[in-house]
């Protein structure tokens, strides 16, 4: 697929400012990742198994759906799980979705190395099937990456880990905050879909700042709160 069809929504992040810079300078100056926090941590672990034993059956009768959309419509048919390189903490990592789009809008060789170019056609509500537009409205396509929590390659709250394209984007742009921090399910900047504000930078800053200057246990309060306000965006519904 040409990079040049690459859909705009697909990455927001605005780099920095000079105000950003000069703030949070502190954060500018770091060059490993963020040591994990405990109660956190602990947190992510436990929400995961909550979670991934909730969304199991969840997966099973979208299965099914997607499963009987097959045979109705041969062409919506294909695999239900995927997942393509995203980076998290500065890692790689397998960032697990669930097939939202037509195979044919899928581009094979891309699929085979994983690269998110390939699935990009997920942002044209045209390629997406009848169960993969219901999906994508309620953000139950988000739902295997509690896996990705519970082995700690995520955290609940967090920057969101984008594909290793946006990554080097991101970081030429003057961004460091993926490079710092494990990605997550939510985040403040995250919780802003659909607004004006999704993509500014800012909210990953203060998070971060956030991070270093909490207790273990205010963080967890932060963390819950972001939560809350990321459930009432998935409630809202529309899977911006």
């Amino acid at each position: 697929m040409n990079q040049n069809i690459e859909p705009k929504e697909a990455f927001p992040y605005k780099p920095p400012t000079e105000e950003i810079k000069q703030k949070y300078k502190h954060i500018f100056q770091l060059t490993e990742p963020l040591p994990p926090r405990f109660f956190k941590t602990l947190f992510d672990k436990i929400v995961a198994l909550i979670m991934l034993a909730i969304a199991t059956p969840i997966m099973l009768l979208l299965k099914i759906a997607y499963v009987i959309e097959g045979l109705l419509i041969p062409e919506n048919s294909g695999p239900m799980f995927f997942y393509y390189n995203a980076v998290s903490a500065g890692k790689i990592i397998p960032k697990y979705k669930i097939r939202l789009i037509k195979e044919k809008y899928i581009d094979p060789e891309g699929a085979k190395r994983h690269d998110w170019i390939a699935f990009s056609a997920e942002w044209t509500p045209d390629s997406r099937t009848h169960v993969g537009e219901f999906v994508k409205k309620f953000y139950l396509d988000e739902l295997p990456q509690f896996w990705s929590v519970l082995k700690g390659d995520m955290s609940i709250v967090g920057p969101r880990p984008i594909s290793v394209l946006h990554y080097e984007r991101d970081q030429a742009q003057g961004n460091v905050t993926r490079s710092l921090l494990r990605g997550g399910l939510l985040g403040l900047g995250h919780i802003n879909k659909g607004t004006s504000e999704m993509g500014n930078p800012v909210y990953e800053y203060e998070y971060i700042d956030q991070y270093l200057n909490r207790s273990s246990f205010g963080l967890l309060m932060l963390d819950l709160r972001i939560i809350w306000k990321g459930v009432l965006v998935i409630i809202k519904g529309g899977g911006h």
